[in-house]
């Protein structure tokens, strides 16, 4: 009885665990970047700036420490003025990054901003 006890399990054990690994085949693969919020949300946040700094913040668009995060994907942009030009970073935890080498950070920036007026000008 228990050599069948056995067996029974086993089998239900291995359709539940390849039954899981099917349903993730069905899931599109990518290799773009997720963002961890939602556009209305990072427009939200960006309208608690004022509108000069919204619109260095919409020119820069992507965190000049880590490039995954949308500005204002972590709450308001934070403003930062390194070398007397205006870097926005997507949180705190950024800041020192940022600070650190400001040569590093301002080459960036200008990188961010050529990227993303690319981007915007491919939409058109």
């Amino acid at each position: 009885m228990n050599r069948y006890r056995f067996v029974a399990v086993t089998a239900l054990l291995a359709a539940v665990l390849l039954t899981g690994c099917n349903a993730s085949k069905d899931k599109p693969q990518t290799d773009a970047p997720v963002i961890q919020s939602k556009p209305d949300d990072v427009s939200a946040e960006r309208a608690k700036l004022d509108p000069a700094d919204r619109a260095l913040v919409e020119a820069q668009e992507w965190c000049v420490v880590n490039s995954d995060e949308r500005l204002g994907s972590m709450g308001p942009p934070l403003k930062l003025d390194i070398k007397g030009r205006p870097v926005f970073v997507c949180c705190k935890g950024c800041k020192k990054k940022a600070e650190a080498d400001p040569d590093k950070t301002l080459a960036k920036v200008d990188d961010l901003k050529a990227k993303a007026k690319a981007e915007r000008e491919a939409k058109k």
